[in-house]
């Protein structure tokens, strides 16, 4: 099962289950991570694994002690498309279990681009996540190994060495045979260092919703909303904020701790309780196209808090308080229309608590539940992403979304309570990080001016990923070329087009056109770059015969 991450402060990238962090304070901790295919995955993809140095830089201080051994990285093959000369297509799972990236090896971008190139197709999972354990447990001395620059070099070794089951005797490695490897994401800026970095073994890649700048405060990730949400959620949203920042920094202490009793959340501090009811802002990034993927979070959150009808009947009592607290915020001249949607806000959070109470909250405290503070330090192996997660964010990606940063000249979206010391809560708890992430090791490879031949990048328009790509406002608009295409998909959101539909799903109208034309133009490009790739192969050849057919005289 997965859940949305729609309340916790450092988003997880990846898709469907996009902002899902799978565990957490307690109130998301019922969401690991289930490693059982999905029920309509072909039985013809099985999971394999390939061993892997566990340290590929021997050199390098920051990994000593080293290691001589190897792990298991595991990946999911279909050879249904393979036809001889074909290329392989590997889809990088990034921060997540493979297990979640299934749908696009058996019905999404996998297929699409391996039946049309003859090319094997494979999910590939990345270290520290899923079954791909390099290490026993994840205390602190043992994550030395979770570095990006460690699980590319795994990717570039795999493609270089593997033998794959039932095509054992074809010599499949790169550079013998065109490697062309996709990601979205977190796993879309990966691939896309990784061309940069590997150009020899990886002739192509594609990064969509492809985060290539590290940002340590990503105050900008929730701007998507701001500009995106549902009518009349965002200026909602801003007010309703307002009027709380203005309470709970106001000094007024009896005030501030009559409001948290009014959302049944007393008990937390400030930056808790901010961060809590600033609702299902990350939702934005989940919502999809694909029915079975499409995430209601934002919709009956934004149909909530526009509302002037009371929506509660359990509220009524608090229709006073709510106007006291709307007139004590600041927005006493709009009071009618501020008051019934606080109001409404109030009762949505009162129920989402309800909820969380008879289930993982059961007997737990609101801090035990919800804040980042009592969040367990459990230094074990398992499928929930969180621990290797945030050590990436802790050391070198960053991503840590709050209210603090946003500019002065706009209301936010997150409460300015939220600060960004909060949100790095535990990178000093697990793991001792007092300093912040080395964006600069992301960074140099291109950032935001992030390109290379034959590497695509690709962004939904909606999406709160982009401002962290090459697409993000404010950067130089590019030509797209068939060596480096840069398109957007409007409207699209995360990785849109990296779905498919289901088998046997056949509703007229999906995938909307915009992402059957992007994924047309990726097959196309791909065919492309492989025709390059078996001119040059020619051209090497016949070089080759003419310098061993020379004779000097």
């Amino acid at each position: 099962m997965r859940v949305s991450l729609q309340l916790l402060p450092v988003a997880c990238l990846a898709g469907t289950a996009a902002a899902a962090f799978h565990a957490t304070p307690a109130y998301l901790r019922a969401a690991a991570d289930d490693d059982t295919p999905p029920p309509d995955i072909s039985p013809r993809i099985k999971a394999y694994n390939f061993s892997v140095p566990v340290d590929h830089f021997h050199n390098e201080t920051k990994y000593a002690p080293h290691s001589d051994d190897t792990y298991p990285l595991r990946y999911w093959l279909d050879t249904s498309n393979y036809r001889p000369g074909g290329p392989v297509i590997v889809l990088h799972s990034g921060e997540f279990d493979s297990v979640g990236r299934l749908p696009y090896l058996d019905h999404g971008i996998v297929p699409l681009l391996t039946a049309a190139t003859g090319g094997v197709g494979l999910v590939m999972e990345h270290r520290y996540y899923g079954t791909s354990w390099p290490v026993p447990d994840t205390s602190v001395d043992n994550m030395r190994f979770l570095t990006t620059d460690q699980a590319l070099a795994d990717t570039a070794y795999f493609a270089k060495h593997i033998s794959f089951p039932g095509l054992e005797r074809r010599n499949l490695t790169a550079p013998g045979t065109p490697w062309i490897i996709y990601g979205g994401s977190y796993a879309g800026g990966f691939v896309a260092m990784l061309r940069k970095l590997y150009p020899d073994v990886y002739w192509g890649a594609i990064s969509s919703s492809g985060v290539t700048a590290a940002v340590e405060s990503f105050w900008q990730y929730h701007e998507a909303f701001r500009n995106f949400a549902p009518a009349g959620c965002s200026d909602a949203q801003q007010a309703l904020i307002d009027i709380v920042d203005t309470i709970l920094f106001s000094g007024q202490r009896d005030e501030v701790d009559d409001l948290k009793k009014m959302f049944h959340l007393d008990g937390l501090q400030d930056d808790e309780f901010g961060h809590i009811i600033s609702g299902p802002l990350s939702g934005l990034q989940s919502t999809n196209w694909a029915t079975e993927d499409d995430a209601d979070a934002v919709a009956f959150y934004c149909a909530t808090i526009t509302s002037t009808a009371r929506l509660f009947a359990s509220t009524a009592h608090l229709e006073a308080k709510a106007k006291h607290f709307t007139k004590l915020g600041g927005h006493g001249r709009h009071l009618k229309q501020r008051s019934a949607q606080f109001l409404n806000w109030a009762g949505y959070t009162r129920n989402m608590n309800k909820k969380a109470k008879a289930s993982s909250c059961k007997g737990l405290t609101n801090a035990e539940c919800y804040s980042q503070r009592h969040v367990p330090d459990e230094p074990v192996i398992s499928n929930n992403m969180y621990r290797p997660w945030l050590w990436q964010t802790c050391t070198e990606w960053g991503y840590f979304q709050n209210g603090e940063h946003v500019p002065k000249d706009r209301l936010p979206l997150l409460s300015r309570a939220v600060t960004l010391e909060y949100t790095t809560t535990n990178c000093r708890r697990f793991f001792n990080i007092t300093t912040p992430p080395n964006v600069d090791i992301i960074n140099k490879h291109g950032g935001f001016n992030f390109s290379y031949p034959r590497l695509a990048i690709i962004d939904g328009k909606q999406d709160p990923w982009r401002a962290a790509t090459p697409h993000a406002d404010g950067q130089p608009d590019r030509a797209s070329t068939t060596s480096e295409p840069y398109l957007m998909i409007d409207w699209g959101v995360h990785h849109w087009d990296e779905f498919g539909p289901r088998p046997n799903l056949d509703e007229e109208g999906l995938p909307p056109k915009q992402v059957v034309d992007n994924q047309q133009q990726q097959v196309e490009f791909v065919k492309a770059w492989l025709k390059e790739w078996h001119e040059e192969k020619k051209e090497n050849e016949e070089n080759k015969e003419e310098d061993d057919g020379f004779v000097e005289l």
